[in-house]
């Protein structure tokens, strides 16, 4: 393990660095705050620093003992955390098993969420267009370290969708105003879910390639539900 006393050290202002997506994308690293979240990076193979107020060793991973100061320095967060993981980034791969598609979701805290969920329900791509970065702080908190366990690819949803079709994917889209109702559809072994962003929902463009629409059915004094919310029930009822 190795001390660092000043906020001015090099390898200091080399991880603050990170909280920049220019810099992150550069170094293709990111930082991950909390023991949770770090253990989840250690677990997956992306944990390559650990930072830490605690004077003890990161099991197999070059450990950095810090004051609280330096900790603070680094952090995004208004509480610090006692570790911080310095974590690579993830190569993105091939389209494999069900996929959900994100259109201009903007929300850190949404697509968090929607990253969270879609671990639990069993989709192994995440296709984002036009979103808040995934390495964003805000969203890696949300996800809980999720994120480690999916392939996300970032890619135009019109290319994505033709791409999917001709592997024999079927596309569901999600539209508020139409479509059939969720529960009891039965989705096909090979699918890929469509969801819109928090305001607009999908645009008529994305809409008129999906297969088959689905809405959620519910009380309609409610008009709509959160984007984040919206789409773990989607996910459920079609795992």
């Amino acid at each position: 393990m190795k001390r660092i006393d000043s906020v001015d050290n090099f390898r200091v202002i080399q991880w603050v660095k990170l909280k920049d997506k220019i810099k992150r994308d550069s170094a293709r690293e990111f930082v991950a705050e909390g023991y949770h979240v770090v253990m989840e990076a250690y677990k997956a193979g992306y944990l390559e620093e650990v930072i830490t107020t605690e004077n003890k060793e990161f099991y197999d991973i070059p450990t950095y003992y810090v004051r609280d100061d330096v900790m603070k320095r680094i952090s995004s967060l208004a509480t610090p955390t006692k570790i911080i993981g310095i974590c690579r980034q993830k190569e993105p791969e091939n389209y494999k098993g069900n996929v959900l598609l994100l259109d201009q979701i903007h929300h850190p805290g949404n697509l968090g969420t929607i990253i969270r969920s879609a671990v639990a329900f069993n989709i192994d791509t995440i296709i984002l267009n036009e979103s808040v970065d995934i390495y964003n702080q805000k969203v890696i908190q949300a996800t809980q370290g999720m994120i480690f366990h999916l392939n996300i690819i970032k890619a135009p949803l019109n290319t994505a969708i033709l791409d999917l079709k001709k592997k024999g994917y079927q596309i569901i889209g999600t539209d508020v105003r139409e479509g059939v109702d969720l529960d009891g559809f039965k989705a096909a072994n090979k699918h890929a879910i469509l969801i819109g962003n928090e305001g607009n929902g999908l645009g008529d463009d994305l809409l008129s390639m999906c297969d088959v629409k689905v809405n959620i059915k519910m009380n309609p004094l409610c008009e709509s539900l959160n984007v984040g919310v919206a789409t773990g029930i989607v996910l459920f009822c079609l795992k």
